[in-house]
């Protein structure tokens, strides 16, 4: 059982998702779905809502970002977002299956490797998948792979033809979250915005993939102290692979190279120029948004040109250091010479 302090804390993004163990946060989830009147509505056996979150769990990988608890993260924001947006209020009930179930099934069985990766190595995954979102249409099947056992099946109760929308919704919202088509699926929800219409479906549909996007990068929107542990996790899967690259003579991503990148330098050009335009863009939409999500972002952002003017300043005091100990070297080294030569000529 969750207790009334727990209950209204997780609707917030500032819920600290690094508190919990499993268990705890299967038993969230277990809420959400019932909170947000899923359970009723299509008529989901509780118990068999429990199995399938216990197998969800059981086929995340323990890697150092990509793994259970990202999971509960991405979906804990989504159900905040629900909360936030009044999305009950302008989506139908559909919707928002669609958007609490793709949110857990996100990143199922995640190698811990990246798209790139895959594609460069041509992995198994790559070869079956022709290097079009290897990963994301991975976590597809395996999703509902588990969803084709009996006792896994929360939409066992669902006719037919709602079954295959939200199988399709699903779908669609888990390849949404392929970063190389970031610019491409902002870029077409800017120009539906200023005539957004939540009876057209196209619109609807555009706006849910641009949410599952924002939830899935959401870590800076959440407290420092809840934020910053998810930046080590990330470069050090990064780092896994790229030092993997190297091994393997593939080429190596800068932002993944533990040899020339640092903390505020992978932040700082993420916040400018992906998350902050893409909050931006949904606060056009809901502007209540603006202080809870935005605000923390631009602190962190300023936050981490702060570090990186700090980490800046003590790489040029080192570099005048060590060329300050070269030239009195260098002086030592004269004057022993000038003294051997001035010994040679008595």
């Amino acid at each position: 059982m969750l207790s009334q302090e727990t209950i209204e804390a997780l609707r917030k993004p500032s819920f600290d998702v690094w508190l919990w163990e499993p268990n705890e946060m299967l038993s969230c989830l277990e809420h959400m779905y019932h909170d947000l009147g899923l359970v009723k509505d299509f008529n989901i056996n509780p118990i068999t809502l429990k199995r399938w979150l216990l197998c969800i769990h059981d086929n995340y990988r323990n890697n150092p970002f990509h793994n259970f608890r990202h999971c509960f993260c991405v979906t804990q924001m989504m159900y905040s977002m629900i909360s936030l947006c009044s999305l009950q209020v302008k989506l139908s009930q559909i919707d928002i299956l669609m958007l609490m179930t793709a949110s857990v099934c996100h990143d199922l069985d995640h190698p811990g490797y990246n798209n790139t990766y895959q594609i460069n190595a041509r992995t198994e995954l790559a070869v079956r998948y022709n290097d079009i979102s290897p990963l994301e249409n991975h976590h597809c099947a395996v999703a509902f792979q588990i969803l084709a056992q009996p006792e896994c099946n929360i939409f066992s109760n669902i006719d037919q033809e709602p079954f295959k929308k939200i199988r399709q919704g699903i779908i669609t919202l888990i390849l949404a979250t392929d970063m190389a088509r970031h610019a491409e699926i902002l870029e077409s929800f800017k120009e539906i915005l200023d005539n957004f219409d939540y009876s057209n479906e196209g619109h609807v549909t555009q706006l849910k993939m641009v949410l599952i996007k924002c939830c899935d990068i959401s870590n800076e929107v959440r407290p420092i102290e809840v934020a910053e542990p998810w930046v080590d996790c990330l470069l050090e899967e990064y780092f896994m692979q790229s030092d993997r690259e190297k091994s393997e003579g593939l080429p190596v991503a800068p932002f993944m190279d533990r040899d020339k990148v640092t903390k505020p330098t992978a932040q700082i050009g993420f916040l400018k120029f992906v998350l902050i335009p893409m909050f931006e863009t949904i606060a056009k939409l809901f502007p209540e948004v603006e202080e809870v999500l935005l605000q923390p972002l631009w602190e962190s952002r300023d936050r981490y040109e702060e570090l990186k003017q700090i980490e800046d300043a003590m790489k040029e005091l080192q570099k005048k250091k060590n060329e300050s100990l070269a030239t009195e070297g260098s002086t030592i080294m004269d004057t022993k010479i000038l003294l051997r030569f001035a010994r040679s000529m008595l």
